[in-house]
């Protein structure tokens, strides 16, 4: 599938789900102590769908996977500040117990994105695609010819009798 808006794709989806419930997260009163880790949880996660974002507005692939590479590491980093988080909700006087399961769903969750992230990365580094910005009329016209290529090839093979096996015929 061709993604025309940012939008659209899943892992953008996957990576503002992340945010938006960390963000639910953070009103635990937990947070009003640690206002720095609360500020730097709440930026590392909203950072990881702008910059899906911002990358696939940019012109070029390379700087796409850049911006890519940028979202991963801070989903990384906003794992690692779940992992310590985690640590602490096992705590049996700590006040954000009642979150443990939260955390560890968020954490599983950062995984998903991160993996998205990654695969997408790798496919945008094994192909031959230079980006937007780098797209021509000819190469428009090029597209168009064998997209209609291949669906007068895939009409053939709908309308065509399979090939004679001489090895059944006999």
């Amino acid at each position: 599938m061709k993604y025309t808006r940012f939008e659209e794709l899943p892992v953008w989806k996957d990576a503002m789900q992340l945010a938006d419930r960390i963000t639910v997260l953070l009103e635990n009163r937990y947070f009003r102590l640690l206002r720095g880790l609360a500020d730097q949880l709440d930026r590392a996660s909203v950072s990881v769908s702008n910059n899906i974002a911002e990358g696939f507005e940019r012109g070029t692939t390379a700087t796409r996977i850049n911006y890519i590479y940028i979202a991963k590491g801070s989903a990384a980093e906003t794992r690692s500040m779940l992992h310590g988080l985690a640590k602490r909700a096992t705590a049996p006087d700590s006040t954000i117990r009642e979150s443990r399961a939260e955390i560890k769903a968020l954490i599983r969750l950062s995984e998903l994105v991160s993996r998205q992230l990654q695969g997408w990365a790798e496919y945008l580094q094994n192909s031959s695609l230079k980006g937007s910005r780098h797209v021509t009329t000819e190469t428009r016209e090029g597209d168009e010819r064998e997209r209609r290529r291949e669906a007068f090839v895939q009409k053939l093979k709908q309308i065509a009798p399979p090939p004679k096996d001489p090895v059944l015929e006999s």
